[in-house]
């Protein structure tokens, strides 16, 4: 069961729920107008890491998204496109304790409308499968086989040990849904946890704070522990976070790992939320690597062409005499946190294709 979040007085932020109302007020209010679309991905964003780590509200807490709830049918009906931040908004508003059943209405609204029908992405399918089964609603009852080719792909290992951040965010949104946010089991296979530890090795050599609190929630939704290197890493990086008073406006700023760093440190119990959050508008800052170790692994292999073997005892030596001390110390650290030679196998992408002819071909 979730703690009871109490408000608090600006700048008294004294405990982890209190900055955490203070973001919700400054979300909803302050760094970007209702007309954003941003608008709406932040605060939805926001609310699911509230909703799904189990908080309650007090209900002054939600008071900043209450005109955002009395007129939401207005604007689900005229911004269909938007279906599922919209929803998302509405049932998290309603879970974490605002008063109001609305969800169930817009979720069979949905349903009929045939909006998850129209989604050419399965993820995006599958998203809107759990949004609208939050309130007993099917919306995809001609799509029985959603779930399998759900599987098929996060099972498809050597996808996730070559770089594609599309495929690895789509890997671990997916375990998300299949585990309902860590509320049940989404029984993965032996190959879909090596996935998540292949996007993960990447994201640590990348030193991609955001991607790697992703895979570190889903191995934890998958009941894995991640990792220690990749956690203790992490929770460094959170302390190195600044959150800052800013002006409102469209520019990007660094909110998204902000939110998914602190996410992951709840989820493994080691609190998180702790910078103290500015009236007004806010900006969030991360920390910059130093260091690109990915980018030097992969331009080394890539200049040994045909050279590269897929097994890294042969390759070991190699590879590192091309790294700089600093790449070469986090590929050490990468190396010990998991089965480096079963993600180098796929990673190296040694054998491709034969040369095409050249000149023209009928």
């Amino acid at each position: 069961m979730g703690s009871v979040l109490h408000l608090d007085l600006p700048f008294r932020q004294a405990t982890p729920a209190a900055r955490k109302i203070a973001l919700i007020q400054r979300f909803a209010a302050e760094r970007r107008s209702r007309g954003d679309v941003f608008w709406l991905k932040e605060n939805a964003e926001l609310l699911n890491l509230l909703e799904s780590t189990g908080a309650r509200l007090e209900p002054e807490a939600l008071e900043p998204l209450a005109d955002f709830y009395e007129h939401f049918e207005s604007r689900l009906g005229f911004f269909p496109q938007y279906y599922r931040f919209l929803l998302s908004l509405c049932l998290d508003l309603e879970d974490l304790g605002l008063s109001g059943t609305k969800g169930e209405a817009a979720a069979r609204w949905v349903a009929q409308e045939g909006l998850a029908d129209a989604e050419l992405s399965d993820l995006q399918r599958a998203e809107a499968r759990r949004l609208c089964q939050r309130r007993g609603i099917e919306p995809l009852k001609a799509d029985e086989a959603l779930t399998h080719r759900l599987y098929a792909f996060v099972t498809q290992c050597e996808t996730f040990a070559r770089p594609n951040k599309k495929a690895a965010y789509e890997l671990t949104h997916i375990v998300f849904y299949l585990s309902e946010y860590g509320r049940r089991s989404p029984e993965l296979p032996r190959a879909a946890l090596d996935s998540l530890h292949h996007a993960g090795t990447l994201a640590f050599l990348e030193l991609n704070t955001d991607l790697l609190s992703e895979v570190c929630i889903a191995l934890r939704f998958a009941g894995q522990t991640p990792p220690v290197t990749w956690e203790s890493w992490l929770f460094a990086q959170a302390r190195l976070f600044v959150v800052e008073s800013g002006a409102p406006g469209w520019a990007q700023d660094d909110y998204h790992p902000y939110l998914m760093i602190n996410w992951a440190m709840s989820v493994a119990g080691q609190g998180g939320f702790g910078a103290q959050i500015p009236e007004g508008p806010i900006q969030f800052r991360a920390p910059r690597p130093h260091v690109a170790p990915l980018r030097e692994l992969s331009e080394g292999l890539l200049a040994m062409a045909q050279d590269r073997r897929p097994e890294w005892h042969h390759m070991r030596d190699r590879v590192g005499d091309s790294l700089s001390d600093a790449a070469r110390e986090v590929l050490q650290e990468a190396e010990a946190a998991v089965d480096f030679e079963a993600f180098f196998a796929g990673f190296a992408r040694a054998g491709g294709p034969a040369a095409c002819p050249s000149g023209p071909t009928r």
